[in-house]
């Protein structure tokens, strides 16, 4: 007799679904990697800008995730799904900028930027900016 439960399969996300849980979602994993090669992960708030395929998140200049992907470019955001049997997740390569164009970018509509901007300034923020390269994830439709 065979124990296992069979039930449906997980199916690959289409582009257009990946696109919309990246829009739909605000945070996620950040997969950066170690001088020792191992990954390091950490909770972000991202935006997503889906016509450029980039994702910023703001951080400070000292962070380590920051330091990390100075080091080695290679980053990987995971996001979860409305449900514990979906995700996406974007890979690419990413640089850390500390323009004020990538500030705003990431802050979206602010009532006064040169106030924002001075705030960034003085907490020291920057913005990782992925380009993203490669989109994928997986959901299983079970109720």
């Amino acid at each position: 007799m065979n124990d296992k439960q069979s039930g449906p399969a997980p199916r690959s996300l289409t582009e257009e679904e990946l696109v919309k849980l990246l829009d739909e979602q605000q945070f996620g994993v950040l997969a950066t990697v170690r001088r020792s090669g191992h990954p390091a992960m950490s909770t972000v708030l991202y935006r997503w800008d889906p016509a450029e395929r980039i994702i910023r998140i703001s951080t400070t200049a000292d962070r380590l995730k920051a330091r990390q992907v100075r080091n080695d470019p290679h980053v990987a955001l995971h996001v979860s799904g409305p449900n514990v049997w979906s995700f996406a997740v974007a890979e690419g390569e990413a640089e850390v900028s500390g323009s004020s164009v990538e500030l705003l970018a990431f802050a979206g509509d602010q009532a006064d930027p040169v106030a924002y901007l001075e705030q960034q300034a003085r907490e020291g923020r920057v913005v990782i900016r992925i380009k993203v390269s490669r989109l994928y994830g997986t959901a299983l439709d079970i109720s």
